[in-house]
């Protein structure tokens, strides 16, 4: 009783039953009742059963796998009608996609569009949004769907070379023709401006010797003191002006100062340079002469 209440050998029992029924089974039906029945006592019957039922191994009589069932439709498996049915979808969805005008529409605008061809269900037109998200063909960021994601990796590509420098690059020799150009302009506002405050030095000159003279070979005192008064309170009116219009402290340098940007953006404008241009390339190119500079010192 201990031997045949022991676990495996009750599992190797029921491996054996199994066995041994489907193969009377079988065998009834190939050969005929009788003959099973004198084979099944034959077996039962035999001197060595409990040494064949210890010897037996379960993996041997293990029951065999499973097939999977396959519906076809037409030559094709359920998985690969599926498999079409999406593809078709896909394809509907990128064809109304293209139809839309403009480049970008908003997120809720995109499911809703996946959800209408995919027979109104939410969870499939979701499933369909992510889908098209993760493959490339749109770009989500955030609320906003780009339909052209071929535009936005051309300017992905214009921003990378913009930003690049390369060693040969033929920015450098715009840059050098632009510093040139403005070397030259700068030189030329700087002349202007300097002409102009020579000639008002001049005019001071000759309006001090003029007030001289009246005051002491034409006129008297008396009549020259009020008159300097009003030319003095002149040029502190001229000076205040000045900077309420340029917000510049009214001195010679602040003077200079504006002179020389005025003049500067007139003939910048005369000879067509392109000042955002230059700032753009200087930005570019101006970290690394600076790194040259401190590493050859």
């Amino acid at each position: 009783n201990k031997i045949f209440s022991h676990p495996k050998l009750i599992s190797l029992l029921m491996a054996l039953r199994r066995a041994i029924t489907k193969r009377l089974i079988d065998g009834y039906r190939s050969i005929g009742p009788s003959t099973n029945t004198k084979i099944f006592r034959q077996y039962m019957n035999s001197p060595n059963l409990m040494d064949r039922i210890i010897g037996i191994r379960i993996e041997s009589v293990a029951p065999p796998p499973r097939r999977e069932e396959i519906t076809a439709v037409k030559g094709l498996s359920v998985s690969e009608t599926k498999k079409l049915l999406r593809i078709y979808q896909t394809e509907k969805v990128k064809t109304r996609l293209r139809e839309i005008p403009k480049s970008s529409v908003s997120y809720w605008e995109f499911v809703q569009i996946c959800c209408e061809t995919c027979g109104n269900n939410d969870e499939q037109g979701s499933q369909m949004a992510k889908s098209l998200d993760h493959s490339g063909c749109v770009v989500v960021l955030g609320d906003v769907v780009f339909l052209h994601p071929h535009q936005i990796a051309k300017s992905m590509e214009a921003m990378i070379n913009q930003t690049s420098i390369l060693p040969n690059d033929p920015r450098k020799e715009e840059l050098v023709q632009l510093e040139i150009t403005k070397k030259c302009i700068d030189i030329k506002a700087r002349r202007i401006v300097k002409t102009e405050l020579y000639c008002g030095l001049g005019f001071l000159a000759a309006q001090t010797i003029g007030l001289l003279r009246l005051t002491f070979w034409e006129l008297s005192w008396d009549v020259m003191e009020p008159i300097c008064f009003f030319v003095t309170s002149l040029h502190f009116l001229l000076g205040y002006f000045f900077f309420l219009r340029t917000s510049t402290e009214p001195s010679f340098e602040g003077f200079y100062r504006h002179r020389f940007n005025t003049k500067q953006k007139k003939l910048m404008e005369s000879h067509g340079f392109d000042v955002l241009r230059y700032t753009e390339l200087n930005s570019l190119f101006a970290p690394l002469r600076c790194k040259s500079h401190v590493s050859a010192i």
